[in-house]
């Protein structure tokens, strides 16, 4: 028997095997994924500076160092628009890169990489721990009951960088179909990661065809410039999230953790995936596997809870285009806004006092016709 498998090995995953193996570096780690390595995954490629802190505190250094950062920020929704420096600059890297050196780093430590599809948890009943890390569809959660949440759809391309999004990430909201909004993210090497999502508020979700349509709509001539389109299903978190007792975990995607204002998720699977390492490997050494999910659940309490209530809070307040348009007017007027809100989108942040206060200011000074 094996002390730990995570089926997955997206930065969940990778993250998991790590966090196991930073804390208990002769464990028994297996790191199972249906695909090889490197390879494509949709995504809007987006890594915050927060996740490479949490790689560090799992001796994992300079993971992107030969990246070129991305420091700017545009937000605009119709002729209404803000661009910032960040106060920490951002990266922008291909899933086929990332998921790959994480994947290498997990092995460096000591994980066993296997490549097979796991079907149902009897494939993995051989084991002491198991960490579901096996994205939107995952089968884990399926068999653990839990059902899926709230999602959006997404449709991810690749293009040439214009000269005005160069070391910018740019996000235009759409004013139809809200939430949803088009992007395009610099990669630094001449290309754009672009797309557009929209949450699903129905059974029907729109056609390929249609998100490149609405896509075109609000960053015209994308669609036609883009290339290798992919489109993916994001499981949108929640006011909040209890990580079930027992030995079976779920991470990332699997939870259902993507942020519900931004659809970043990268963070939430590295910062989850390192607390179920640990967790596990705490099990492990207790003698007592099922104790990881209360150790995870202890983890990631302090982590998520206030922070993703704060998410689903300021979500529903965005279905509202004034209160879009309140934000943009804030967060042009002060940095320090702009900055509260870059960190509730891409991180762990909080609607802080400073960010509520600007947005009230700017809905009771709203323009007439905004009104």
């Amino acid at each position: 028997m094996s002390d730990l498998t995570i089926v997955g090995a997206g930065p969940a995953g990778a993250a998991t095997a790590l966090g196991a193996l930073h804390a208990a570096p002769g464990l028994d780690v297996r790191l199972v994924d249906r695909s090889s390595f490197p390879r494509d995954k949709a995504c809007g490629d987006g890594v915050a500076p927060h996740v490479l802190d949490l790689l560090e505190s799992v001796g994992v250094h300079g993971l992107l160092d030969d990246r070129v950062p991305v420091t700017r920020l545009h937000l605009r929704r119709g002729a209404r628009s803000v661009e910032r420096e960040m106060e920490r600059p951002a990266y922008v890297v291909p899933r086929r890169v990332l998921d790959a050196r994480l994947v290498e780093a997990a092995v460096a430590a000591g994980a066993q990489l296997v490549q097979r599809r796991v079907r149902t948890l009897a494939d993995v009943d051989d084991v002491a721990v198991v960490v579901g890390a096996d994205g939107a569809h995952s089968v884990v959660r399926r068999a653990l009951g839990q059902p899926a949440g709230r999602r959006a759809l997404a449709l991810r391309g690749y293009g040439p960088t214009p000269a005005e999004h160069r070391g910018v990430q740019r996000i235009v909201f759409g004013h139809e179909h809200q939430p949803s909004y088009a992007w395009s993210f610099d990669r630094g090497d001449g290309l754009a990661n672009i797309g557009y999502g929209e949450v699903l508020h129905d059974d029907r979700a729109p056609t390929r065809r249609e998100l490149l349509a609405r896509l075109d709509v609000l960053l015209p001539g994308a669609a036609e410039a883009g290339v290798d389109w992919m489109g993916h299903h994001l499981p949108l978190s929640s006011h909040r999230w209890h990580p079930a007792d027992g030995r079976v975990l779920l991470v990332g995607d699997a939870a259902g953790l993507v942020n519900p204002l931004t659809g970043e998720g990268i963070f939430y699977a590295v910062a989850t995936g390192i607390a179920a390492g640990r967790a596990a490997a705490a099990a492990v050494a207790a003698g007592d596997p099922r104790s990881a999910g209360r150790r995870h659940r202890a983890a990631t309490r302090p982590l998520l809870s206030w922070h993703l209530r704060h998410t689903a809070a300021a979500a529903r307040l965005t279905r509202s285009g004034r209160v879009l348009d309140a934000g943009l007017r804030a967060s042009a007027r002060d940095q320090r806004v702009f900055d509260d809100l870059v960190e509730l989108g891409l991180a762990r942040g909080r609607v802080t006092p400073r960010l509520a206060a600007g947005l009230a200011r700017s809905l009771v000074t709203a323009p007439p016709k905004e009104k």
